[in-house]
């Protein structure tokens, strides 16, 4: 991994060569639902490296012995509706007892500005530590927003997880909300003039959902 203030790139080697094949305009929305959900799991078992343990005594098949075991810290997972869920079941995977919200918000196409439609959070999430889930971090707009809603619910340990990043919306991001921790998969060269990530892997939500 590569990290740099409070963005983490990851380099790992399945992670590179699963993000190539996403991008790929002929990869179709079965084998690109697969390789996002691979990813978010791959992703998710760095991202939560910093669980807390605990000593737990437990009787094995010889005899009794102290280990670690997590604990029990609360755990809030959040995909951004729609192409966040496309996310959620891979790291869900390793953390099932995991609270999940949802945060839905569009993106007006003249203004790149997210609109919000729908937000459903645990009613406990000012305890809970928050996993954001969006596999673009494009303009930076959505995820920003999405970090405004959670915090104003009380909750101010996030960490926001994407598969793909441009330089600005790193930027917007780590200048509007500096204490979130930003993990992505890579960071492209820029925007386009419609906002979208280049070389990028286009609408992640369409490729997801075959709704090109």
């Amino acid at each position: 991994m590569n990290t740099y203030e409070n963005v983490t790139v990851f380099d790992h080697p399945l992670i590179t060569h699963k993000l190539s094949i996403l991008r790929d305009e002929n990869t179709g929305s079965k084998q690109f639902r697969e390789l996002v959900n691979e990813i978010a799991m791959l992703m998710g078992y760095e991202v939560m490296r910093d669980l807390p343990l605990e000593d737990v005594e437990i009787k094995t098949p010889i005899t009794t012995a102290t280990v670690k075991m997590l604990t029990g810290k609360k755990l809030a997972l959040v995909p951004i509706l729609r192409a966040g869920l496309g996310m959620l079941d891979g790291v869900l995977s390793l953390v099932p007892s995991a609270k999940i919200g949802h945060i839905g918000l569009y993106r007006d196409h003249e203004t790149l500005e997210p609109r919000e439609y729908y937000c459903k959070l645990p009613e406990d999430i000012a305890q809970r530590q928050v996993i954001l889930l969006d596999p673009m971090l494009a303009t930076g707009g959505s995820g920003c927003a999405a970090i405004d809603f959670i915090k104003a619910r009380g909750c101010h340990n996030i960490k926001f997880v994407s598969i793909l990043a441009a330089p600005e919306g790193i930027e917007r991001m780590a200048k509007t909300h500096p204490d979130v921790h930003i993990y992505t998969g890579g960071v492209d060269e820029k925007l386009n003039e419609k906002g979208y990530i280049v070389p990028g892997l286009g609408d992640a939500g369409d490729r997801l959902f075959g709704t090109l």
